[in-house]
């Protein structure tokens, strides 16, 4: 029998609820977790961990980088809805970028409710800054969920940082749903901060390019989320086959996955 809450109209927490819909979902975070430390720990020295990007505790990213000299970074900004998880958690998605030749940072943020979303978008532009001082070459900024958000923000016009390409992993492309969600009690949304980070209500900067990606089977909310993006911008979209909210960035991980590369095409 299904473990889902069952079927009403309007319901907007039900809308937004990824592991309500996935069979086996409470065992996703501690595979993160594992994996991530096991990735960090094989790397040694080329792992550069917990590197200040600002002033407040959780302004910290990790750099890994690849054998040789860098062809470009890769910046991957995590998910949880803007108030979960933490650069721990995803470390083993920047295989697939390392076995290309690509650096790859993975910062951490301000969770809410202790940062709005504007101020957690400027801290990620921050932690863009600060990888780009220390690679050189192509920025690519990609993210799940929230960090689909955060990595498409990084693409508006309205924002600053030098950024050549983004790919939004089942992003939160349009705010104003999730105003009417129970955890807008902690995220606290409103109407005008709504407008001013919506990615869908921003054009895409002159000079980047980008590419929404989202698993096939997640929540018909995250796939209009991810369409109203690319509709937006004019850009392209892929509906990944086989993939749902929690499995759709395992594809990071893989060099020769079709994820990777849409990541870094045309790098």
């Amino acid at each position: 029998m299904p473990s889902h809450p069952p079927y009403r109209w309007p319901d907007p927490d039900r809308d937004y609820a990824n592991g309500a819909f996935i069979p086996g979902a409470d065992a996703y975070p501690p595979r993160w977790t594992r994996e991530a430390a096991a990735f960090r720990q094989s790397l040694g020295r080329r792992a550069e961990l917990d590197l200040a990007y600002g002033s407040d505790p959780r302004e910290e990213l990790d750099l890994f980088l690849p054998e040789g000299p860098p062809k470009g970074v890769v910046v991957f900004v995590h998910g949880g809805y803007w108030h979960l998880f933490s650069k721990a958690h995803w470390s083993h998605l920047a295989a697939g970028p390392l076995a290309r030749g690509f650096a790859v940072a993975m910062p951490s943020y301000t969770l809410a409710p202790a940062a709005r979303l504007a101020e957690i978008t400027a801290e990620i532009a921050r932690a863009c800054w600060f990888v780009g001082t220390r690679v050189p070459g192509p920025m690519v900024v990609t993210g799940h969920s929230a960090g689909g958000h955060l990595s498409a923000r990084m693409g508006n016009a309205d924002i600053a940082v030098p950024v050549a390409r983004v790919v939004p992993i089942s992003p939160l492309a349009e705010l104003g749903p999730l105003m009417a969600t129970e955890m807008n009690a902690t995220l606290k949304i409103t109407a005008s901060e709504a407008a001013a980070e919506s990615p869908a209500r921003h054009p895409l900067r002159d000079g980047v390019t980008a590419h929404v990606w989202v698993g096939a089977e997640e929540r018909p909310a995250f796939l209009s989320q991810a369409r109203t993006l690319s509709e937006e911008w004019g850009c392209p979209w892929t509906t990944d086959p086989g993939h749902h909210h929690f499995s759709v960035i395992d594809g990071l991980a893989r060099p020769d996955s079709p994820l990777c590369e849409a990541l870094l095409k045309g790098l």
